[in-house]
């Protein structure tokens, strides 16, 4: 055996080297040209900020001067603090509300589940700006519950109340997905034996349920924290005088040239969002270890009391999620707001006719159509060669680490980078700066690390044992690919896909310093519609919006349904 063994030692070595210098190297040097991808469009950006923050505007060394003005400067020092203070509160606020409606979703018999859900997902569809918009109308000077807002001591709804209740509006789905699954994954052993000894139900929440979704309840306030402190939308419209990190970043280099300081303030909400980013990747790393192979799972069991009052607590969430696009919507078709208060067409009309902000929306669809298409391939392939390919062990890890770094970067700073990195002249790719282009690059680069863990776990759930066999067979990787791989992957390149289109369309903090003229996008109109007093073209134009990647969202449903029936077949053979 061992003469015979030493008698194939030659040839497979010699198979082994004919592979690495075939198709192996093609693998490589996709995976390569991605890392490269991220390297110059995520890493090079980043390192620009670093470097303009000790820099003056002619490029001359300062030191660590815009660090002492900034933080010598008062009313800075307190923009910083408000943004931490409310994006504080809005955690206090909108976690608790997503884990009550994700524990209704999950441990009640509550009817119309599904419902519940679709509606509670739909500030994902919209721009940060519509729920400011939304909640002027209602409770603005002019607002229709204006005296139920002075009734609550409050004499405005602008400054940091509005902010904190726009942002629980817009970061309630985000929670809520996260917390759904943390819930989901409880195993029903544990409630079995307490009821087994009469355990009271508060004391199984408190000893049960909490502790198996801590880390679901960490992750999604360190997401919901970072989303407020980094978002822009919102505060510009909203704000008033009250003043953020977010909205300085803007002023320093939009109002004032002031690159300098502007990228010290990147850096200050760079450092939030790396702590969160820090948080959530240990937070991920335990959740592995939270079911069993024995675990069963949970189920609930009608309680009548306890079911009707979670359907009362859903159907009353879902109802203000509602009034607040209805607003908006209402607010498209209302004349003059609130003067002449009958339904017109006239500002669809304005939004969909008018040059410019015609141009704005088309731009959008173009933009997000782009992004769908190259962000999902590009995501996908890199997940893939990341993955299934044989050696690179250094460069796989380093890929991975560039894929999930995408998540500590804030819109707003990625695009601050992409001013001071693509702008320079002396950059061979400063012909992208001002095109559509480098628009479609930079949000594929800040929604990468969610489509790439989508990607993974996808291509996790299929044995390495088909790349081993098509290697054997002298099969082309990139045939297994297209023929078993992809295939089988296409729920999750699907969802990839839908995913890019629904963030690229609502965008704004990332493209809020890169579109021109000719690239203006609609999220950047109907903050300019906005801050133009233009309520009705801008609430028309928001409305848009959501009502583009709804029926983009219904597409996406009748196409997998159509092609996973083509392409997933083998399931349901496998069930039989």
């Amino acid at each position: 055996m061992s003469a015979r063994a030493d008698t194939l030692a030659g040839p497979v070595a010699a198979l082994r080297k004919q592979s690495l210098s075939g198709e192996d190297l093609i693998a490589r040097g996709v995976l390569l040209a991605v890392m490269l991808f991220l390297v110059l469009f995520l890493l090079a950006p980043m390192a620009s900020i670093f470097v303009r923050a000790v820099q003056d505007n002619d490029g001359n060394f300062v030191g660590f001067t815009h660090f002492a003005d900034y933080l010598g400067n008062p009313a800075l020092l307190n923009a910083a603090w408000n943004s931490v203070w409310v994006a504080s509160s809005v955690v206090l606020i909108s976690v608790p509300l997503a884990f009550t409606f994700a524990y209704a979703l999950t441990r009640s018999c509550a009817p119309f589940k599904g419902t519940f859900r679709l509606i509670a997902l739909i500030p994902l569809l919209a721009p940060s700006l519509l729920s400011a918009i939304a909640f002027i109308q209602w409770f603005g000077n002019q607002g229709v519950l204006k005296p139920l807002l002075e009734a609550l001591g409050l004499s405005t709804i602008y400054g940091a109340p509005g902010i904190i209740l726009s942002e629980v509006y817009n970061t309630f789905p985000h929670a809520l997905m996260i917390l759904l699954t943390a819930l989901s994954l409880a195993d029903g052993r544990l409630y079995e034996a307490a009821d087994s000894f009469g355990t009271s139900t508060v004391r199984k929440f408190f000893t049960i349920t909490l502790p198996s979704c801590k880390y679901g309840l960490i992750s999604a306030s360190t997401v919901v924290f970072t989303y407020v402190i980094s978002d822009f939308g919102a505060p510009k419209v909203i704000g008033g005088n009250f003043n953020v990190l977010s909205l300085d970043v803007f002023k320093q280099v939009v109002g004032q040239q002031h690159f300098g300081r502007g990228a010290v303030v990147g850096l200050l909400l760079l450092l939030p969002s790396i702590a969160s980013f820090l948080i959530d990747s240990r937070v991920r790393r335990k959740l592995r270890a939270q079911l069993s192979a024995r675990s069963v799972p949970y189920t609930a069991k009608p309680q009548r009391g306890f079911d009707a009052l979670m359907t009362g607590y859903c159907a009353l969430v879902c109802t203000l999620l509602l009034a607040v696009v209805g607003m908006a919507i209402w607010t498209s078709f209302i004349k003059l707001w609130p003067y002449d208060l009958s339904l017109s067409l006239h500002h669809y009309e304005f939004a969909l006719l008018d040059g410019d902000l015609a141009s704005a929306y088309t731009n959008s669809l173009k933009m997000a159509l782009c992004v769908a298409f190259f962000g999902s391939l590009t995501v996908f392939i890199g997940a893939y060669l990341t993955e299934k390919t044989r050696g690179l062990e250094v460069i796989r890890p380093l890929m991975h680490l560039l894929a999930m770094l995408s998540m500590a970067v804030p819109g707003l700073v990625l695009g601050l980078g992409y001013i001071m990195f693509f702008n320079h002249p002396n950059n061979p790719l400063n012909f992208l700066y001002s095109t559509m282009t480098i628009l479609v690059l930079s949000v594929i680069v800040h929604y990468y690390t969610s489509s790439h863990l989508t990607a993974v776990t996808a291509l996790k759930q299929i044995d390495n044992e088909f790349e081993a066999v098509s290697a054997s067979l002298k099969v082309p990787f990139y045939k297994t690919f297209f023929r078993v791989t992809l295939p089988v992957c296409l729920p999750a390149v699907l969802e990839i896909a839908r995913y890019y289109f629904v963030v690229s369309m609502a965008t704004l903090s990332g493209v809020v310093f890169l579109y021109s003229p000719d690239t203006i996008l609609a999220a950047v109109a109907i903050m300019n519609l906005d801050e133009a007093g233009d309520i009705g073209p801008a609430a028309a134009l928001a409305s848009l919006t959501v009502l583009t990647s709804v029926v983009v969202c219904l597409l996406y449903a009748l196409a997998t349904r159509v092609l996973l029936r083509k392409t997933q077949a083998w399931r349901n053979v496998a069930r039989h």
